[in-house]
């Protein structure tokens, strides 16, 4: 990969500063699209979709978002490419590279879209993997931004499984003053090295803990996802068993800021990691979120391109 190439692979890919100013653009770039003029920089491009994983938001937002953008996309599944299976990853990112002008990819192995970054000549984006979802996180943090008028200076407590998102999250707080807080089981701790390493640069504050009420503490926003992810169904049983007291409901949320708001990034299931009251309550945000995808991924595609 040349040097001059972008790719977001994780959202510590950025610097503090070009994060916040992304965000401050995608405000503007969702207005500019609200009033029918969405810059047509994508155009005569092509970005290629390659999804191993099932996706509602993911894929349909990122389609949706290059056609805006005036360009055009192909999805690949894995029937397509099975990336170091039918060939190798290398070999697939040289074709690749001569035919499209961006690689979308959600897969599993975080090493697989690093391989591919290392070996195309254009960017990747990280649309998930089993290790992070960085997309996801600069598209929450676009949402409050908007619900905020700021990102730094907020408590942001995570409740559930220390998955791509939890990490996800401790790359955020690694960038932004935001106080952190992972409210999980010992069974599903986001990793001691992986908190550790990032503790020794954060700006932000970041504190694990298995106490949901003292996470929730004066929280600005409270945050969940599934107890257990894709591929990881077999074990939902056991994490539902170590996760169920972290459920956010309207007990744990007396223990926020008034102020606060309530996010997901979906899909929910209803019951357990959050209830239908929370989830369809005034506080709750999580539509807004998933319009989000949209804007953010937007500005996510054209700073790979060097657009901005």
């Amino acid at each position: 990969m040349s040097d001059s190439v972008r790719s977001f692979l994780a959202i510590d890919d950025l610097s503090r500063q070009e994060l916040l100013d992304l965000i401050e653009y995608s405000i503007r770039l969702k207005e500019q699209t609200s009033a029918g003029v969405c810059p047509q920089f994508f155009s005569g491009k092509m970005a290629g979709l390659i999804f191993h994983k099932p996706s509602l938001r993911t894929r349909i937002s990122f389609e949706t978002g290059v056609m805006q953008l005036g360009g055009g996309s192909i999805f690949i599944t894995d029937q397509e490419i099975q990336l170091g299976v039918r060939e190798s990853i290398a070999d697939a990112a040289k074709v690749l590279s001569r035919y499209l002008d961006v690689i979308v990819i959600r897969t599993y192995h975080q090493s697989d879209i690093e391989e591919l970054a290392r070996e195309a000549d254009i960017p990747i984006i990280n649309a998930l993997t089993d290790k992070l979802h960085p997309c996801q996180i600069f598209c929450d943090l676009l949402t409050i931004r908007e619900k905020f008028g700021r990102i730094e200076g907020l408590k942001l407590s995570y409740f559930g499984d220390g998955n791509n998102m939890a990490r996800s999250w401790i790359n955020a707080a690694k960038l932004l003053d935001i106080d952190l807080w992972i409210a999980t089981s010992a069974d599903t701790h986001p990793g001691k090295k992986f908190v550790e390493d990032a503790l020794e640069t954060a700006r932000g504050r970041i504190t694990i803990t298995d106490n949901p009420a003292e996470a929730a503490d004066k929280a600005d926003i409270l945050y969940t996802d599934v107890w257990a992810s894709m591929g990881e169904k077999s074990e939902a049983a056991a994490r539902a068993d170590s996760l169920k007291a972290l459920q956010i409901n309207e007990k744990l949320l007396q223990n926020a800021n008034p102020n606060s708001i309530v996010m997901h990034c979906l899909p929910a299931e209803r019951g357990k990691e959050i209830t239908d009251a929370v989830m369809d309550g005034a506080k709750s945000v999580v539509f807004d979120q998933a319009e989000n995808r949209l804007h953010g991924q937007k500005t996510i595609l054209l700073w790979t391109l060097g657009e901005i």
